[in-house]
């Protein structure tokens, strides 16, 4: 080998290309540690037109302070925004880089439509559940109270604006409405009465239970005084309970147990 001129020129060509490899690397690297590409500034805008209403200068402080590594070659975008979407309120951000030493950070907010279950979370408009302070969210509107199973958020959304629209015609709105671990479904509304529409059997059960009730509201609000409860769930009849009636459990198949009926009650229609 050592006699064979092209086998040297070939191997001294190969060292001198990963000398200059590693020069260069070294040369990079030396240039991207300069102070003048640390992170000063981070500028935070809104993903869209409406704004940041509850997302501000102290809560992204307290939520990413120290939290943030690198500088403008090193810093890992990823990890960056995995920061501020823990911060509360953030429901996505997105982050770029900009010359020399400044990230840009565009951020989507929750917008709260109710509460979500009894631990204080929040329901979000597009159907996430995340968690923040729920003053703030009452500070924009009354929140009304939703829960369900793990994995229903979207479901009890959907539903939620479905009843709104179903009981538009007698002027009442829902205030609450809870998906139970057995998937049956039950709406408080802004009257103060509860209504048991129990589980769909398909997907125009709801809307029928609802129709037939909005049908014959008003021969019963005219007869009866504070309804609290109307239980949906009969297929050819419903239940009412005022002045100390109670709704029907639901039994092991799923119909509605008969009610017991109390003295100096009204009475209960039986199902079908």
């Amino acid at each position: 080998m050592w006699h064979d001129a092209r086998s040297l020129n070939t191997t001294a060509n190969g060292l001198m290309a990963f000398v200059l490899v590693v020069c260069v690397a070294a040369g990079v690297w030396w240039v991207s540690q300069r102070p003048m590409f640390d992170l000063r500034t981070i500028k935070v805008e809104s993903a869209d037109a409406k704004g940041l209403r509850h997302v501000n200068y102290l809560t992204l402080r307290a939520g990413t302070q120290n939290r943030i590594k690198g500088n403008f070659f090193t810093s890992n975008l990823e990890s960056v925004r995995g920061v501020f979407e823990s911060v509360p309120w953030v429901r996505r951000a997105s982050v770029r880089r900009e010359w020399p030493n400044q990230l840009i950070v565009a951020l989507e907010e929750h917008e709260a439509l109710g509460t979500w279950g009894e631990d204080g979370r929040l329901l979000s408009v597009k159907g996430d559940v995340f968690t923040a302070n729920v003053a703030e969210a009452e500070d924009d509107h009354e929140l009304p109270a939703f829960s369900g199973p793990d994995g229903s958020e979207k479901d009890v959304l959907a539903t939620y604006v479905n009843l709104a629209k179903w009981f538009a015609p007698l002027k009442m709105a829902p205030e609450s409405l809870s998906l139970s671990s057995r998937y049956a479904w039950t709406v408080k509304l802004n009257n103060g009465m509860s209504v048991a529409l129990g589980r769909e059997q398909n997907h125009t059960t709801l809307k029928a239970r609802v129709d037939r009730l909005v049908g014959i509201y008003p021969q019963l609000a005219s007869r009866l005084d504070n309804i609290d409860t109307i239980d949906m769930r009969y297929q050819n009849g419903l239940a009412l309970s005022s002045a100390g009636l109670v709704i029907p459990a639901e039994g092991k198949d799923g119909r509605p147990v008969p009610a017991i009926k109390k003295k100096n009650s009204s009475p209960i229609k039986k199902p079908a």
